[in-house]
């Protein structure tokens, strides 16, 4: 068996928005770099799923979609040793999806709680569609399609994987064939679910059900204090120039209680220091904590210092990045890649799924 037979396979992916941002980099990104050195990794940019909310003015999908395949590369991953690809180059996505919608109670896509939260938070678009109520339903295509053992999510995207998990049960309930056990063992059937239905019979798991892998997520405030979103446009650019950088920081809101110079103030409930947490030495952090505690140092200065710990962080990121960008034709070339090897592993779930439906 080779190494990359071998892996555990983790699958996950991003919506295409335009340039990533420092929140991107540090809630998913970060933890992918590392993930592809250990597994078999399949990462998506998912520009169907940007349909979802955004319908009616989809801008430059194909665009959009370029400049998220580039940060991805900027970032780290390494077509060498991860699938990168675009979900609308896989059409057995949406074939699966579909499948998936005829048996999948409507309670339980009315339950995730991001339906119900998105529809409050972006109350301006008209979200009452077919597609963003079964968004979860094609994030659960998307994942069963490549039987991943890890979906690397946050706290906030465990419900997605739950319901993932509930349609993959149901599905091998619908249409796993019954076998006995020694059935199982002279085929030597891995595939076979560990619970017995019945005493002397097992499902076959057609599509197993994966696993979350809790991801760490640190605290990244955005320039006004509140998380870091586009939405609210206080975002850091993932390959921001480094004049921009330092001029956007220079106007991120510091600790209330630090209205004068001689003001003592506190990084643990200063945004800057939220940030110096993430991306500081820790001897940057000791002079941090020993300068605003005592007043000695300014908020200017210790912006400055934060700006120097972020440039530090992104520069390698804005160089490969420049790399990519500079062979457009290597980047089709990798995109194409990752979507014919997506597209084989798909089409062969495909194959096993529409065996046992019987199309």
């Amino acid at each position: 068996m080779t190494e990359q037979l071998s892996k555990r396979r983790v699958l996950s992916g991003m919506r295409p928005t335009g340039r990533l941002h420092l929140g991107n980099y540090m809630g998913a990104l970060y933890n992918w770099v590392r993930l592809q050195e250990q597994y078999d990794c399949y990462f998506f940019i998912a520009d169907i799923h940007a349909l979802t909310t955004d319908y009616a003015n989809p801008g430059n999908v194909g665009a959009k979609s370029r400049e998220v395949a580039l940060d991805f590369l900027g970032a780290g991953l390494d077509p060498e040793r991860c699938t990168i690809f675009k979900q609308s180059d896989v059409p057995q996505h949406s074939e699966l999806n579909t499948l998936f919608g005829m048996f999948t109670p409507l309670g339980w896509l009315e339950r995730v709680p991001t339906y119900k939260d998105q529809q409050e938070q972006l109350r301006e678009k008209d979200l009452a569609t077919f597609g963003f109520l079964g968004y979860p339903l094609l994030q659960s295509a998307d994942i069963l399609l490549y039987k991943p053992d890890f979906v690397p999510v946050g706290q906030d995207q465990v419900s997605h994987v739950e319901l993932t998990r509930e349609v993959a049960r149901r599905f091998n309930q619908l249409y796993g064939s019954a076998v006995t056990p020694e059935v199982a063992a002279a085929e030597s059937d891995k595939e076979l679910m560990k619970a017995e239905i019945s005493e002397n019979v097992l499902e076959r798991q057609i599509l197993p059900e994966p696993k979350v892998l809790l991801t760490p997520s640190p605290k990244l405030p955005g320039l006004d204090g509140r998380k870091m979103s586009k939405s609210y446009g206080n975002t850091l650019g993932l390959t921001e120039p480094a004049d921009d950088v330092r001029k956007k920081l220079r106007t991120m809101v510091t600790d209330p209680a630090r209205v004068r110079r001689t003001d003592p103030g506190d990084p643990d409930v200063c945004p800057v220091g939220d940030l110096h947490k993430v991306f500081s030495t820790p001897e940057t952090m000791a002079k941090v904590y020993e300068g605003c505690r005592s007043a000695s140092i300014g908020c200017i200065e210790c912006k400055g210092w934060v700006a120097d710990s972020v440039l530090r962080e992104i520069e390698p990121i804005r160089e490969r990045r420049a790399h990519y960008e500079a062979q457009p034709q290597l980047v089709t070339e990798i995109l194409a890649a990752g979507a014919q090897k997506a597209r084989n592993f798909a089409e062969s779930t495909m194959v096993e799924v529409r065996k046992a439906i019987g199309l």
